[in-house]
């Protein structure tokens, strides 16, 4: 959950249930399903641009949510063992290039309707940010896009976890010991 009390923390135990039950392996809240999102208080603007960048990215990422965008989310402990996080963002994009990757790796991702709640407090990235972030989600739809059609790979889709980890401990062994 996002530190931001958008979101009800009373939708966990049933997010962590649709997975505990094997029914998905990842779970977001979704605020556009139901009557949530501008009920709720979000601005015109976040609803727009929430729904421009989800069709994008249904069309590049073949697969159909209500939104990428949430800030409510659960996943398996293979999931978040098994992706490779380490060549995601260190910036807002990185949720979103998580779903990519799950979708990449073919988990089976649920939604759950889930109100929200906007007010002044609530909601820690500005415009500026926003901007930054929607270029971010759009660069990382082109990159599934091209890695899927095997055009230009990508880091954030490698699939030879065990190699990375390999080269991982070829390069600590091999670098001389500090002192």
């Amino acid at each position: 959950v996002h530190p931001d009390y958008q979101y009800s923390p009373n939708l966990i135990v049933p997010m962590a249930g649709m997975i505990a039950y094997g029914e998905y392996d990842a779970v977001i809240g979704s605020r556009i399903l139901g009557k949530g999102a501008l009920e709720g208080g979000m601005p015109l603007y976040k609803y727009v641009s929430n729904r421009m960048l989800t069709l994008f990215q249904n069309v590049l990422l073949n697969y159909k949510l209500s939104e990428y965008h949430t800030g409510f989310r659960a996943f398996s402990a293979e999931v978040l063992q098994s992706l490779p996080l380490d060549a995601n963002s260190d910036d807002f994009v990185f949720d979103n290039e998580m779903l990519a990757q799950v979708i990449n790796f073919g988990y089976r991702l649920g939604e759950i309707s889930t109100p929200t709640r906007y007010f002044e407090e609530a909601s820690s990235i500005n415009f500026p940010r926003s901007v930054r972030y929607g270029l971010g989600v759009l660069g990382t739809s082109v990159r599934y896009r091209l890695n899927r059609m095997r055009v230009r790979r990508s880091r954030l889709f490698r699939t030879d976890r065990q190699n990375l980890l390999g080269e991982y401990y070829h390069r600590v062994e091999s670098e001389p010991p500090n002192q």
